[in-house]
C-alpha cells in the first residue's frame, strides 16, 4: 500500500455572525463547502500558504491572528489500478482576518465559489468535516489545539484526496 503524507493550512475567517467558505466538486458529483485552504507547497511555511491559498480560493487578503489547532486525518483509499492509498493529512488550522482584497471565485482551481455563510446556517450546509472541526476550535480555543476525533461531526468526512492528491479542500 502506497502512503502518503499531505500538510495543509486553512483559515477560518469569521466576521459579523459569517464565516469564509469556499465551495468545491464533491466527490460523486454535487458541491460541498470547504474552509479556504489547501496543501503546502514544498519548503513554504504553513503561515505563508494559508495566505496564499485564501487570496487564491477567494481574493481576500488575510491577517492571519494565530493557530487555532492541528487536525490530524487518515484515510485508506482505493485506486483505479487497485493499489490502495493510506493518506494521513496533517491540516494546521489559523484564524485569519480579511484586511483587503475583494472577494471573488477563484478560476481553474480547486473551488469554483467563495461567499459568506451565516454560522448559524453552516450545520444545513453540505460541507468537509474539518468545517466543523475548525469552527469548534475558533469556539472553544481549546489549549491543545485540538478536538478529538468524531467529536466536531467529521464522521462522514467526505473525501479530501482523489487519486491526484488535490481535490476538495486540499486543492490549489
Amino acid at each position: 500500500m502506497r502512503q502518503k503524507l499531505r500538510v495543509a493550512a486553512y483559515a477560518v475567517c469569521v466576521r459579523d455572525g459569517q464565516i469564509l467558505l469556499a465551495r468545491s466538486p464533491a466527490p460523486g458529483g454535487g458541491h460541498e463547502w470547504v474552509l479556504p485552504g489547501g496543501g503546502m507547497e514544498h519548503g513554504e511555511d504553513p503561515y505563508d500558504t494559508v495566505r496564499r491559498e485564501v487570496t487564491e480560493e477567494t481574493g481576500y487578503r488575510i491577517e492571519v491572528i494565530g493557530l487555532l489547532g492541528v487536525d490530524s486525518l487518515r484515510l485508506t483509499r482505493p485506486r483505479r489500478l487497485g493499489r490502495a492509498v493510506d493518506h494521513h493529512g496533517v491540516r494546521l488550522v489559523y484564524e485569519g482576518r480579511v484586511t483587503g482584497g475583494a472577494l471573488r471565485h477563484e478560476v481553474n482551481g480547486s473551488t469554483d465559489l467563495a461567499a459568506w455563510q451565516d454560522l448559524d446556517a453552516v450545520p444545513g450546509l453540505i460541507r468537509v468535516g474539518l468545517v466543523d472541526v475548525a469552527l469548534r476550535l475558533w469556539r472553544e480555543r481549546p489549549v491543545g489545539g485540538r478536538v478529538q476525533s468524531g467529536e466536531a461531526g467529521e464522521s462522514g468526512e467526505s473525501v479530501e484526496y482523489a487519486e491526484s492528491g488535490e481535490s476538495g479542500e486540499s486543492g490549489s
